[in-house]
């Protein structure tokens, strides 16, 4: 199909990283795997901050929307489907359905998030936004249960689906290294050192390991911000190696040089980094937060626990800091859960379903008017 692509809260080229770029990058890989032929649509931000803001990204949406329409009928390209990824009232899309609307096509949505509090105060504007967008839409991927059970009173059953997140598991496939019994067990935690929600993830995590300092383990951790100053200290120096941020290509080989990943995921949506670390056969010790659970099957994988609960943090990292047994089972479970459910290909075969089904919704809807 050609197929025009569109992320309204980050393009797949922003130079920050993130987990939202990088399911972007995923996703056009997926279509591309797919045989599709895939435009970009625009490059145009419209999440905001402020909710004050949201008129002005209104405004400019319309603007971007006439000249994507102008412009593919000046060059005679018809997309057959517009995909837009990421939705929700801070990022709403005001081009997609605009366009899907002038070309007569299918309307889809991965990963849309739909929080009611919000459709009263503030963000009200936002909300409506992307509730029309919603409305709009021939198919709806979320991407975890809970986001799906927050959609589910809005869009008809034929238009929800479960659409799990993917990633391309080949440069984390390696040979773990064989390792001696003997030595410290090699603890793994990534994330950006930023305000919010990444801040109380490591300052949950600096407590839980506070709870199992009799046991022998170090912990290396990845990434950097301007939080570190301030998470520095909370971390023992004689157990702890701050490596700072690392380029994508860097990580595999810190996945694999480790025994257990650890990540309390405060407010993650689903966390790239649990599906990579399990891709290279790393157990698992982390919150049970939004989509965390739909891709860590706890007590297989790894040992989850209630979000922001240290002390049960620390009781999972105990588990697997003692049990050598069982973090090997679980780090094995683990490669071939992603393997089988969550690489490339899988997202690639889902994401095609996925348009079909978008076709499919359309046509019917069409019929009946």
């Amino acid at each position: 199909m050609r197929t025009a692509f569109y992320a309204p809260m980050k393009p797949a080229d922003d130079p920050v990283p993130s987990g939202d770029r990088t399911f972007a990058q995923l996703i056009l890989r997926a279509l591309e795997a797919g045989g599709h032929d895939t435009r970009v649509a625009s490059r145009l931000k419209t999440w905001r901050a402020a909710p004050e803001d949201l008129p002005q990204a209104h405004a400019a949406a319309q603007v971007e929307a006439e000249r994507i329409t102008g412009g593919w009928e000046a060059d005679g390209w018809r997309p057959d489907v517009w995909v837009t990824y990421h939705l929700y009232h801070k990022a709403p899309d005001w081009i997609g359905p605009a366009v899907a609307d002038h070309f007569a096509i299918p309307y889809v949505v991965l990963e849309a998030s739909r929080a009611p509090k919000r459709q009263t105060g503030p963000w009200a504007y936002g909300f409506a936004a992307a509730d029309a967008a919603l409305q709009r839409a021939d198919a709806v991927g979320a991407i975890h249960r809970a986001d799906a059970g927050c959609l589910e009173p809005v869009l008809p059953p034929d238009v929800l689906h479960l659409f799990p997140p993917f990633l391309d598991a080949t440069p984390f496939l390696k040979p773990r290294p064989s390792r001696p019994g003997e030595g410290p067990v090699r603890l793994l935690a990534v994330g950006m050192m930023r305000p919010g929600d990444k801040e109380a993830s490591y300052r949950v995590l600096a407590e839980a390991l506070a709870q199992v300092m009799d046991l022998d383990w170090e912990l290396t951790l990845v990434g950097d911000g301007s939080s570190r100053e301030s998470l520095t200290p909370l971390f023992p120096a004689d157990r702890c190696r701050f490596a700072g941020a690392l380029p994508p290509e860097a990580l595999p080989q810190q996945y694999l040089c480790h025994d257990v990943f650890v990540w309390p995921a405060i407010r993650e949506a689903f966390g790239f980094v649990f599906l990579e670390a399990q891709a290279s056969g790393l157990a698992v010790a982390g919150g049970a937060t939004f989509g965390v659970p739909d891709i860590v099957e706890d007590g297989l994988t790894g040992l989850l626990s209630s979000e922001g609960d240290a002390g049960a943090l620390a009781a999972s990292l105990r588990r697997l800091i003692l049990d050598r047994r069982l973090r090997t089972a679980m780090g094995e479970a683990a490669r071939a859960r992603i393997l089988a459910r969550h690489d490339l290909g899988a997202g690639a075969s889902r994401l095609d379903a996925l348009l079909h089904a978008a076709q499919k919704h359309y046509l019917g809807v069409r019929t009946r008017l």
